[in-house]
């Protein structure tokens, strides 16, 4: 495809076909995303590729566009030949042109201009005829039919004049124009798509980074010793070993071995990081100095690698929705441009110009007319946009996100796992009178013994330092509730643990521990209670647990960066409000100014967000203003509230475990905890979105100015030509810049030493 004409033709056909309830069509990625309705198959899509091909194009399997470097010939590009074939038959051409500015006058003989220009026109050109033609069948018009006439006339005039000329008489031709402007024209497309071939140097990236190959442990059984084994041929508990300098070939856990992973290209994360048994390996890392043993977790599309690239294609595939526009006027670009040619062609001659001139001028009107640089405007910035984006950690998942992303001015936050570390620690153990303050640390481990919530984490870990041993099967009936807490019978004793809310749903009297729970929050402490159930069906307390988390390093930093760009920001948490106002002093939010939203349940957030979106007076039915809300959590028990948001950005867990659910759930997804990212987001999308205006500006401009400028006499055929090849490399090349891209430092003493701030 070459032009925003070739979108709309492919689309509209490939929407006709049965089955087809949607396409989108991408110029810059020359790519087809069709969903299907219903049951398909391999006769669907023989049919789907059927089509493309009567539309005049040619379909290519995914692995074909993969493959995105040329084969080259004596160190040259065998895609430019063409070009540099159309140059060397040219130069004769333009030579005599060159020489006229010196006072000298060469002029070639007519029949040595014609046997240097038919070549370029029907051999080099043949491409814009097949083209042409196709469109004209479909009743529609590209790039391709507004070259192919406009040279096309210019040529048959050129013919026409030698034709007629008296014997020995000296006639000016113009084949040089039509040899020129399709020289340059190849140029310019060979030149767009050596620009476009880097917008998608992140995939390519990103493909490279998986290893061929994988050595594969000995099992006792299949395998008695180390084999190499293709990476297609893993399969989740397999065990590998990755030696120093190797890329982990897939997705596990480390049983055995110490080593630091750079996962720079995954994450973004610039400074290597220790693993030891236990911890969580992504594929395609580069291991560090140790030798290590990997269990086989993920592999194939469920990898974290896979589910980047795809993350990535997708964004990359999408329109964005101001996109929409640009397909309306492509629509109908064509045919008007034919209309402005033929008016201008009959204007110059009702003034009484000469046949040749009037149609000179017609012809750098359909020549200079390029709706390459409308198509290609908003692509190529997305693809470079997102695939920098991805570079540093950051997950773009579509372009509606990063169109809208631009416009946020408030920013809500989870807080733990996303301002903290999310690593609560068992601080102290407060028993009620009699109680053992082991036994209760006994008990709480036996009830989270099955848990991966943080708190239930702590307890165990507590419970391993103190020297206590924790069955798997310890508690019986073991039952989680949302939000509250959970519940289980051990050693026959019926026992809860969970908020101090919960405790008084259940109806639990705390006596003399009250007091001491408030002073724990009040420090700042998160608060559970263990509470047994006598024969009467009460609750009766048992013992407080606090919990305590730290801030994560530079959270504080950059709510304060954000705060200094004009965000609202708050904090929503379902901890109780002593500790969440504890926190907040920490990370310099402004408890007093509402921006501390406390003690709500996992399933009420998104209820928080739609009220935020609203503004003041919200509560009360009368909000004076809406405003863009992004929700930062860590897209686990807050993907509701991601969805409910207008950008949801998703922090995956350090160790994996919420990839698949932070990939989903939200608009963007943030590939390492860092609070710092979010701002970077946000940024990155606003000059992403600049530069799709800069370049829809351009190519409206060039085009509101070229054609009038040429329909007036300012233009010849070839400097027309020289334009439009030099719009679409030129609107290519702005979006390029997006890859010099780096995330900014929002720290406030940062700011006031840097410019780009």
């Amino acid at each position: 495809m070459t032009c925003a004409s070739c979108v709309a033709r492919v689309e509209k056909t490939l929407k006709k076909q049965a089955g087809v309830s949607e396409a989108t069509v991408n110029l810059a990625t020359e790519s087809a995303r069709i969903t299907l309705a219903g049951a398909h198959g391999a006769e669907t899509l023989a049919r789907l590729k059927r089509a493309v091909r009567d539309a005049g194009y040619e379909p290519r399997t995914t692995d074909a566009m993969d493959d995105a470097t040329p084969a080259r010939w004596a160190g040259v590009p065998v895609d430019f030949f063409p070009v540099l074939l159309g140059l060397l038959l040219s130069a004769p051409l333009v030579l005599p042109m060159v020489g006229d500015l010196f006072g000298k006058h060469w002029m070639l003989p007519a029949w040595m201009q014609f046997v240097l220009a038919t070549p370029v026109q029907f051999v080099l050109g043949a491409r814009f005829y097949k083209a042409g033609w196709h469109a004209l069948k479909a009743l529609t018009g590209n790039m391709e039919l507004l070259v192919a006439i406009g040279t096309t006339a210019g040529w048959a005039l050129s013919t026409w004049l030698w034709w007629r000329a008296e014997p020995g008489e000296m006639v000016h031709l113009y084949y040089e124009a039509s040899a020129v402007v399709i020289t340059l024209v190849l140029l310019g497309k060979w030149l767009e798509a050596r620009a476009k071939r880097q917008t998608t140097s992140a995939i390519r990236a990103l493909h490279a980074l998986r290893p061929e190959r994988a050595h594969l442990l000995p099992d006792g059984v299949r395998r008695m010793e180390l084999t190499d084994v293709p990476v297609d041929e893993l399969l989740p508990g397999d065990i590998i070993r990755v030696l120093p300098g190797e890329r982990f070939a897939a997705d596990g856990e480390v049983l055995l071995g110490h080593t630091q992973a750079d996962e720079s290209m995954l994450t973004g994360e610039a400074m290597p990081v220790a693993k030891q048994p236990g911890d969580f390996v992504t594929g395609g890392a580069l291991n560090g100095e140790g030798s290590v043993e990997v269990q086989v977790r993920a592999v194939g599309a469920q990898s974290v690698l896979a589910q980047i690239i795809a993350l990535v294609q997708d964004a990359q595939a999408a329109k964005a929705p101001v996109q929409r526009m640009v397909d309306q006027v492509a629509a109908v670009f064509v045919p008007v441009v034919l209309v402005i040619a033929l008016i201008t062609l009959g204007g110059w001659l009702y003034l009484g110009s000469p046949v040749e001139e009037a149609l000179l001028h017609a012809v750098a009107v359909l020549v200079i007319a390029c709706p390459c640089a409308l198509g290609l405007a908003t692509p190529t910035a997305i693809m470079a946009g997102t695939g920098v984006a991805a570079q540093h950690g950051i997950l773009i998942k579509d372009a509606q996100a990063l169109e809208i992303a631009h416009r946020v001015d408030t920013v809500a936050f989870d807080k733990t796992g996303t301002l903290t570390v999310g690593h609560p620690r068992l601080q102290a153990i407060e028993a009620a009178t009699g109680v053992d303050e082991l036994a209760v640390l006994q008990a709480a481990s036996a009830l989270q013994a099955q848990s991966a919530h943080p708190l239930a984490r702590a307890v165990l870990d507590a419970a391993t330092a103190r020297g206590l041993a924790v069955a798997p099967d310890a508690a019986q009936d073991v039952q989680a509730v949302a939000g509250r807490g959970g519940w289980g019978t051990v050693q026959g004793a019926r026992l809860a643990l969970g908020s101090l809310r919960w405790m008084d749903e259940l109806a639990a009297p705390m006596g003399p521990l009250a007091e001491c729970a408030q002073a724990l929050q009040n420090e700042g402490a998160t608060v559970s209670v263990l509470a047994a159930q006598n024969e009467a069906g009460t609750w009766a307390p048992l013992a407080l647990l606090a919990f305590a988390d730290e801030a994560k390093p530079g959270a504080a930093a950059a709510l304060a960066g954000l705060r200094a760009q004009g965000m609202r920001l708050f904090m929503v948490s379902g901890d109780n409000r002593g500790a969440a106002l504890a926190m907040a002093k920490k990370l310099g939010l402004r408890a007093d100014q509402g921006e501390v939203i406390a003690e709500v349940l996992p399933g009420d957030k998104a209820a928080v967000i739609k009220q935020l979106r609203l503004g003041e007076g919200a509560e009360a039915g009368q909000a004076t203003s809406h405003h863009t809300v992004a929700m930062v959590g860590d897209g686990v028990n807050d993907a509701p509230a991601l969805a409910a948001a207008d950008v949801g950005l998703a922090m995956s867990h350090s160790q994996g475990g919420s990839s698949d659910v932070a990939m989903h759930a939200a608009g963007i997804t943030l590939m390492r905890g860092d609070p710092m990212l979010v701002a970077a987001a946000l940024d990155i999308s606003r000059r992403t979105v600049s530069k799709i205006r800069q370049n829809l500006f351009w190519a409206f401009a060039y085009n509101a100015a070229g054609i009038p400028l040429a329909a007036l006499g300012y233009l010849s055929p070839v400097l027309a030509g020289a334009a439009m090849a030099l719009s679409s490399v030129s609107v290519v090349s702005n979006a390029l810049l997006l890859k010099r891209w780096k995330p900014p430092v929002t720290a406030p003493e940062a700011r006031l030493h840097s410019p780009v701030g």
